[in-house]
């Protein structure tokens, strides 16, 4: 499996304000870009923290390029991914909706009852065992996708889930969109959060940059 990690930052790296509410960082060009990334993946993967701070849709913007999906033999729409370790997406959020098939990666805590409730709300649940922070294993829940057909994985964060599949060894391709805006705060998230890294890093390449509205996309090689 591919694993394509795509974000938007501030020139300080950040992806929202300390409140952790939806910034627009890049414009019309980006939003299209982006729109170009998902048409081009079998799923697109958030954390459960994106959805509930931001209720999102995932689903593709353009017309032409749901047809051209739908013309190839494909869904519509990428499947979408969520990385919910205790099973927190609420039963009517909108990634719960029939317009694409939804996979919730879950841990073995997450109840029978919650599993059952959030399949009857529309979601395929995957079920691993907790890694060593209580979180999702996974590499177990890619594994689990890759067996389900989905070859190419775009991540769109947050930071939390960017920092684990780093340091997991997942990531593949890296695609940052660094807006002309400063956001500041030690407590606003940034492209990779939690522990941070301190003895070994992940290495990147860096293989093109291209100027897109007031801002550039960096894109690398990881590994």
């Amino acid at each position: 499996m591919d694993v394509v990690v795509n974000a938007a930052t501030s020139v300080d790296g950040k992806l929202s304000t300390r409140r952790r509410e939806q910034l627009r960082i890049s414009g019309t060009a980006d939003f299209d870009r982006v729109d170009r990334l998902r048409a081009a993946a079998d799923a697109v993967m958030i954390g459960v923290g994106t959805v509930l701070a931001d209720d999102p849709h995932l689903t593709l913007d353009d017309d032409d390029r749901r047809v051209h999906r739908l013309r190839s033999g494909r869904s519509g729409n990428p499947a979408r991914v969520v990385a919910d370790s205790r099973g927190r997406t609420p039963l009517d959020a909108r990634i719960l909706d029939d317009a694409a098939e939804t996979y919730l990666l879950v841990t073995d805590v997450t109840s029978e009852d919650r599993r059952d409730a959030l399949a009857e709300a529309g979601a395929r649940v995957v079920v691993t065992a907790a890694d060593g922070g209580g979180h999702v294993d996974l590499t177990a829940g890619l594994d689990s996708l890759e067996s389900e057909g989905i070859d190419r994985l775009m991540v769109e964060g947050g930071g939390e889930l960017v920092a684990s599949l780093f340091a997991a060894g997942l990531v593949d391709e890296l695609s940052v969109y660094v807006g002309s805006l400063v956001v500041g705060g030690r407590d606003a998230p940034t492209l990779a959060d939690g522990d941070g890294f301190v003895d070994e890093f992940p290495r990147l390449e860096l293989r093109d940059v291209e100027r897109v509205d007031d801002g550039v996309v960096l894109r690398y090689d990881v590994g």
